[in-house]
């Protein structure tokens, strides 16, 4: 079936149809096979997404072309995502190291930060921002190009996750305004405050988890799942973030699928849910003003569900 496969083209859509007949999830980074398979066959054959598309067109020599086929039926036999496959994943324009270690970056938050968070700040004013449950260090690099006067705290309780963050900050070379912090939420976090606090915490609930697609059990299962509503970590961010915000601040995180279940939680509280140009959904902006306004609520809330963890924290 192979043999007539001659150029990155040809790969390109055979390796479609192979991923499309397999059944196959695209939900970590690309949205369909034949997306899925350009990324693994271009990066194999080193050739850009900027390169012009006659380049396509081109024979690829043999040796080249066993490493295509190789690793589009690795991501069938595996179900791994491709990043996970290449160590690569794009976010905000911009390239990063993953592996099983961190979740493969995918937020819609990208778009938020590509456009410096306006119109709820003036990127002129940011000094310091805070990326709470940072994974692979994404968000919190790509705020570091989105306010090149600012320090970033980049924080996650995962020392595993923070190695992989790491590797990016060297990749970036923003050492020297990217703080690696080992943290459970604001834990270790005493006294630091932010113009801007972002997160992609873990917000996938016990029941969406089982029903999740193969890829999505490469991930760590930390960064993913939060208890039976998916708001274990949210409300402990909602309680706590006040404290952490400067006057005129703004909290951003995102909780995906759970959007139902925190409004629900928390009825009074008036949540700003973001709309994005390029898709996405679940995520809500609240100011420092707001949260002081509801902190009681927040407070109880979190009392509550810490008094009864057994209707909260489900081990998958």
């Amino acid at each position: 079936m192979t043999e007539t496969l001659a150029t990155a083209r040809d790969l390109i859509e055979w390796g479609a149809r192979q991923f499309s007949t397999a059944g196959l999830a695209f939900e970590h980074g690309t949205d369909n096979a034949r997306d899925e398979a350009a990324a693994l066959v271009l990066h194999v054959l080193g050739i850009s997404y900027d390169q012009p598309d006659a380049v396509l067109d081109t024979e690829v020599t043999a040796a080249d072309k066993g490493r295509v086929i190789e690793l589009l039926e690795q991501r069938i036999t595996t179900r791994k995502p491709a990043p996970y496959l290449i160590n690569e994943a794009w976010f905000a324009g911009l390239p990063f190291y993953v592996d099983e270690r961190v979740l493969v970056p995918r937020s819609p938050i990208a778009e938020l930060v590509e456009e410096g968070f306006a119109p709820w700040v003036d990127a002129t004013c940011i000094r310091r921002v805070l990326d709470l449950c940072t994974g692979s260090g994404c968000i919190g690099i790509a705020c570091a190009y989105a306010f090149p006067d600012a320090r970033i705290d980049a924080a996650d309780i995962s020392g595993a996750a923070l190695a992989v963050a790491r590797e990016n900050v060297a990749r970036h070379n923003l050492a020297e305004r990217v703080r690696l912090v080992e943290s459970d939420v604001f834990g270790n976090l005493s006294g630091d405050v932010y113009d801007i606090i972002v997160s992609n915490p873990p917000y996938v609930s016990a029941a969406e988890m089982a029903q999740l697609a193969g890829e999505f059990h490469h991930e760590p299962a930390t960064g993913l799942v939060a208890g039976n509503d998916g708001l274990d970590i949210v409300v402990r961010i909602l309680k706590d973030a006040s404290r952490h915000l400067e006057g005129n601040g703004i909290l951003v995180v995102e909780v995906g699928y759970s959007q139902d279940n925190l409004v629900e939680q928390f009825p009074e509280v008036p949540f700003t849910w973001l709309e994005f140009e390029y898709g996405g959904e679940g995520v809500f902006l609240l100011e420092a003003a707001q949260l002081a306004v509801h902190q009681a609520t927040f407070d109880r809330v979190a009392a509550q569900r810490t008094a009864s963890p057994a209707s909260n924290h489900e081990v998958i």
